[in-house]
């Protein structure tokens, strides 16, 4: 019996030394990363046309919390966009997110919406998309470059802007989800899917 042992022993020590660990874990996505850009345009999307004189909206291009570029002109060219201006430490927009991100799931790929966070840490940022379940693009804008083109000076507000680039309502002190989806549904014909 011994000598059996022996071997087997043997066998699984030399095992052991040449088995090769386990690769450690994929690192998780980035909330607000490349992962959440919008799918292709529903076939059945029929929206209002926006009204004549409306101002264009202004166009920028900004790293997401990945680093994947984001340019805004390249999403409102086939559906309408609402841009939320937040930030993680505003209690306003940790409020009112939930509800947001609720709707934004709602008219996924219908209409797009982005955050656009500013004055932020990148470990608080991701803390509050993930607690709110934030499943769209969020632009880093340390800079609050583009917060100063929409003439944003504290969170929250939410910019509508419909297909084509026309700039149709900015809220300062941001808006509800239910006020948004009445804007939303006259904007949009064909409702969410």
């Amino acid at each position: 019996m011994r000598r059996l042992l022996a071997p087997l022993l043997a066998v699984l020590v030399l095992a052991g030394c040449t088995a090769r660990p386990a690769d450690p874990p994929a690192p998780a996505a980035l909330a607000g990363g490349a992962a959440t850009l919008p799918g292709p345009v529903p076939a059945d999307l029929a929206l209002r046309p926006p009204p004549g004189g409306a101002p264009a909206a202004p166009a920028f291009t900004g790293g997401l919390t990945d680093g994947t570029p984001l340019t805004a002109a390249r999403l409102w060219a086939d559906r309408p966009v609402v841009f939320t201006f937040f930030s993680s430490w505003c209690t306003t927009c940790a409020d009112r997110q939930d509800a947001l991100s609720e709707l934004a799931r709602r008219y996924r790929d219908r209409v797009v919406f982005v955050g656009v966070a500013g004055v932020d840490q990148a470990d608080e940022l991701q803390d509050y998309l993930r607690t709110h379940r934030v499943e769209y693009p969020v632009v880093v804008d340390d800079q609050q470059t583009v917060w100063r083109s929409y003439a944003v000076r504290e969170p929250p507000a939410v910019v509508l802007v419909a297909k084509g680039g026309a700039l149709l309502r900015g809220w300062p002190g941001g808006l509800d989800a239910a006020a948004l989806e009445q804007r939303l549904g006259e904007l949009v014909l064909a409702g969410p899917g």
